[in-house]
């Protein structure tokens, strides 16, 4: 290359990168009291269990006993995919174990992290009926806060706890809806990053009979997470189960978890083959917050005006 053509090549090379500082510099830090909730797009929160039990058994449960309807299976190499239930307005992931997390028995008192999940049903009778089309003991419901409601605690095959809740003439919103149960050692500390760092409506606490505690619940459109704690000591489960979030813009995500230094489990990323970039964070007790921008939410961002 000539020594004219080199120096064209660097002034251009200059500009270039001034340019692209120009546009960092452009970009707006989140603001102190900014929340992901300005990019939360699907109006519900999906939820993932992993196992280890042979994967028929969990579809069986889930699918022929819950009645859950089964989706297409996402084949993302890991080895088993990633089986898709529709819950209500959500959908429930289950896939097998990864081997850089931890896991722990003992059900909601057991250990911290994902620990049950909710699911509500018209009709008790429909539903021990298929418990016992599959060979499996029926429910003991029973009441549940005085309210008309009946609930009882089965596990899966894996050994998860999972909740069932009747409600007699449920609505359709109620029947769409599901709860996912943490297990937390510090509720102060994980009250605090659903509020102000996800941007969850947070309910009133309410006294929970059934574990013999308080709950402190948070909001987002079909989906509610519920915090239970029993102190600071127990093992953590920090492999079982995450909470999965489609946004409109995982960027903003992105700078969020960076500017208050919230653990990243996986950095921002692509994933071959899918339309989809992903951002992996750890609440307080490290479980898994998964935020997913698709080609659809991703679509909708020139039409979000909160998403900046």
């Amino acid at each position: 290359m000539s020594r004219h053509g080199r120096l064209r090549l660097g002034t251009l090379l200059v500009a270039a990168a001034l340019a692209c500082g120009a546009a960092v510099a452009q970009t707006p830090a989140p603001a102190a009291d900014a929340t992901t909730a300005s990019v939360l797009w699907q109006p519900s929160m999906n939820v993932f269990r992993r196992f280890e039990v042979p994967a028929e058994r969990m579809y069986e449960f889930y699918g022929g006993v819950l009645g859950l309807k089964q989706l297409s299976t996402l084949n993302v190499g890991n080895g088993g995919g990633v089986a898709r239930f529709q819950a209500g307005a959500q959908e429930l992931k289950l896939t097998r174990r990864v081997a850089n997390r931890s896991y722990a028995a003992g059900g909601v008192r057991g250990a911290t992290g994902l620990r049950l999940v909710t699911f509500i049903f018209a009709d008790e009778k429909e539903l021990a009926a298929r418990f016992a089309q599959h060979g499996l003991a029926a429910p003991e419901f029973t009441d549940y806060r005085g309210e008309g409601r009946r609930s009882a605690l089965v596990q899966d095959p894996d050994g998860q706890d999972v909740e069932l809740v009747i409600v007699p003439g449920a609505t359709a919103e109620q029947l769409a809806s599901i709860e996912v149960g943490l297990t937390v050692a510090d509720l102060t500390r994980s009250r605090e990053f659903y509020r102000k760092f996800v941007g969850l409506e947070e309910l009133p606490p309410v006294d929970d009979a059934r574990f013999g505690t308080r709950k402190y619940s948070f909001r987002h459109g079909a989906t509610t997470i519920s915090l239970r704690s029993f102190g600071k000591d127990l093992p953590a489960d920090t492999g079982s189960g995450g909470i999965q979030y489609v946004v409109s813009n995982v960027e903003l995500v992105d700078a969020l978890a960076q500017a208050r230094h919230v653990p990243i489990q996986q950095p921002l990323s692509g994933l071959r083959g899918f339309d989809l970039r992903t951002i992996w964070l750890g609440d307080p007790d490290d479980i898994t917050n998964y935020f997913a921008e698709t080609g659809a939410s991703r679509a909708a961002r020139s039409t979000t005006p909160s998403d900046r």
